[in-house]
């Protein structure tokens, strides 16, 4: 009579098991995303990089023929793509979450498909996809002698996923207030607007003003897009963020915009 071993390895534990559940869950909500919204046809779901790309190429162009720099250091090529890579990632990030839960309740359904899931593989897709349309066109321009060299890569993805962070988080608290409230998202094109002078994409805060500069510096975008550049701007280029302030920032517009979500989720209704 053979006995069972008692070395037999232990189950996996419940969390790890989860986590990895939830892993496939966000990494197959970015890929169906990503084929909703792109399909099969021509180069699909590549477009996703090929929308920023084509917009970036547009502004640097048309800043390049109508000499707009002001610093003669830093180039209006690598001004231009940073500055709009990084108002592209705030814009979709947020645009993106209007009604977000409404209009992936069907999604839902599914036992291990939760609301925060949905949002943040959206999320994600922009994230990485506006990233890699900015490294698309930094390669070409920088073989071409048009942008210089990485300064501190660190600095550099840092800066873009802290900023990537305080956009998921707000687009949190979006996605929830659109819900509770049929009237807000008409009101979130118009804030985006009035949120381009915080962004800093348009300027070093080291041009403006004194007075300015106390303002803006306050703003989490403002230090996210500072960061950005600071770590491909040559180090002669004075650069003012705070990356500790970055991410309390990102912290907080998360803690806020997850409970809403869950509350929210229980008013979201199927059109």
């Amino acid at each position: 009579m053979s006995i069972a071993s008692s070395n037999q390895p232990d189950a996996e534990p419940a969390f790890e098991k989860g986590f990895r559940r939830q892993i496939r869950v966000i990494i197959a909500l970015i890929i169906r995303d990503a084929m909703s919204r792109y399909g099969h046809e021509n180069i699909g779901f590549f477009w996703v990089m090929g929308e920023p790309l084509l917009l970036s190429t547009g502004v640097m162009a048309l800043w390049s023929v109508t000499n707009q720099s002001h610093s003669a250091e830093i180039g209006v090529v690598p001004f231009a793509l940073t500055g709009y890579s990084i108002i592209t990632l705030w814009r979709h990030n947020v645009s993106r979450a209007v009604h977000g839960m409404r209009h992936s309740v069907s999604l839902t359904f599914h036992p291990h498909v939760k609301f925060l899931d949905i949002l943040f593989a959206r999320s994600a897709l922009e994230t990485v996809g506006i990233l890699a349309a900015f490294f698309i066109a930094y390669v070409p321009l920088h073989l071409l002698g048009f942008i210089m060299p990485f300064r501190d890569p660190l600095v550099f993805f840092g800066g873009w996923f802290l900023t990537a962070w305080f956009s998921f988080g707000f687009s949190l608290i979006i996605a929830a207030v659109t819900e509770l409230s049929e009237a807000v998202d008409r009101f979130v094109q118009p804030i985006m607007y009035l949120t381009l002078p915080l962004t800093g994409v348009f300027y070093m805060v080291d041009w403006l003003p004194q007075s300015a500069q106390a303002i803006v510096i306050w703003s989490p975008l403002v230090n996210g897009c500072e960061m950005f550049r600071s770590g491909l701007f040559p180090a002669n280029t004075p650069t003012e963020w705070d990356a500790i302030y970055l991410a309390c920032c990102s912290f907080g517009v998360t803690a806020i915009g997850m409970p809403l979500c869950l509350y929210a989720q229980k008013r979201v209704q199927i059109v």
